[in-house]
């Protein structure tokens, strides 16, 4: 089960898709609604992002009822927001307390490229209130027992989630990023969720690879994505 960057698409990991194909694997991805470039953008999609894991749980519902699936042996990866996405399955909460004052204003939010003006848009359509409302719902756990293993690729917004539900995953992770990411910086993202998880095999791509070098359609003189789905068909050949 594959869960895509912010404002992307399914197809931004087809990299990883195809090789975890020929290794045997039944790959499934979804484009998030309100949060991919093949729908329209909307704010709640690019804020409400315990959305996105009740997406990979029913795409896997629907997978499971149209295929013999092994359900000891389901895993699920991510890039950037989707390598939350992933953590979420297994077990990640979002801090209500933090992520209401992100929504509310009293903590400034990190810029997202792709929606510029997206807490502006967020605290225009609802009201503080509703925003209070909106946290406490993005706090729900959103956990899938299904899923028993993840691989995270520039995991993102490590800051709202709680240190102790990072703690309490049980499963085998793996987790990469590149040095000069400068969308969801490793020492505030991937390495937390690597010195957290007790399970993460964690390690960098590169000291020149940047956030985008998980997406498909970048150059990629490195290979570091070879090199990367080389490791998640290890990893998942091992822990599946």
């Amino acid at each position: 089960m594959l869960s895509h960057g912010t404002g992307g698409a399914g197809e931004d990991l087809d990299w990883l898709a195809a090789p975890l194909n020929e290794a045997g694997y039944l790959v499934a991805s979804v484009d998030h609604h309100g949060n991919s470039y093949n729908d329209e953008y909307l704010v709640e999609g690019f804020t409400l992002v315990s959305e996105r894991p009740r997406d990979i749980s029913y795409l896997l519902d629907h997978v499971q009822s149209q295929y013999d699936v092994d359900e000891r042996r389901i895993g699920s990866a991510g890039f950037s927001l989707g390598g939350y996405t992933v953590a979420a399955l297994l077990g990640a909460e979002i801090d209500a307390r933090v992520m209401s004052a992100l929504f509310v204003g009293h903590v400034r939010a990190p810029h997202v490229p792709e929606f510029p003006d997206l807490m502006e848009a967020l605290r225009a359509k609802y009201s503080m209130e509703q925003l209070e409302l909106l946290a406490r719902s993005a706090a729900s756990p959103v956990r899938d027992p299904r899923v028993r293993v993840g691989a995270l690729f520039a995991p993102g917004i490590a800051e709202v989630l709680t240190p102790e539900s990072l703690r309490m995953i049980e499963a085998p992770v793996l987790v990469r990023w590149g040095d000069v990411d400068d969308i969801t910086p490793p020492s505030e993202n991937a390495r937390v969720y690597a010195d957290l998880m007790p399970r993460a095999e964690a390690s960098s791509v590169g000291p020149t690879a940047g956030h985008y070098i998980f997406l498909g359609d970048r150059d990629d003189p490195s290979h570091v994505r070879d090199a990367a789905a080389a490791d998640t068909v290890d990893f998942f050949a091992r822990h599946l």
